[in-house]
């Protein structure tokens, strides 16, 4: 059996995600590597929004990912479960934010650049499908790809010169 490949409509609809997520990446504060991330709503509201904030609040575990559940199980009212939710985010998941999106219980990821050194949604590992995961998200990677990666490589350029 082969991959069914998306729709037109749901390829749109997760690339004007990924604009928004990418909206959101420009906003992260200054020295923080700038990733986006917004979680959606089953009825496609914007529930929540985080930047990376490493830096800008001395926590290592302040990725984009984990800031956004943090706030979208705050207003989401199932406690800590964002079930039927889609977190979408402009760099691929590391570990971390990969396990806190299982244990989030998201139905979907969707991402913009693929990160061979610490992706876990298929590059370095494939943790949101290890095998005895008791929740497996659907995960879509490289949705405006090449528009993610030049964020982050203006980023780095920056810090080079």
């Amino acid at each position: 059996m082969g991959v069914a490949l998306p729709s037109p409509q749901g390829l749109l609809r997760a690339e004007e995600r990924m604009r928004r997520a990418l909206a959101v990446a420009r906003t992260t504060p200054v020295g923080d590597i700038p990733v986006g991330a917004v979680i959606f709503a089953p009825d496609g509201s914007e529930l929540a929004t985080g930047t990376n904030r490493r830096e800008a609040d001395g926590d290592p575990t302040a990725h984009a990912e984990v800031v956004a559940i943090r706030r979208a199980a705050q207003t989401y009212g199932d406690g800590w479960r964002l079930t039927g939710c889609e977190l979408v985010v402009t760099l691929e998941p590391c570990v971390m934010c990969a396990g806190a999106a299982v244990g989030a219980r998201v139905d979907s990821i969707v991402f913009g650049a693929w990160e061979p050194r610490t992706g876990a949604c298929g590059s370095l590992v494939d943790a949101v499908r290890a095998p005895g995961a008791m929740h497996v998200p659907e995960v879509r990677g490289g949705v405006l790809g090449a528009e993610t990666a030049e964020l982050l490589s203006e980023f780095f350029e920056t810090l080079r010169s």
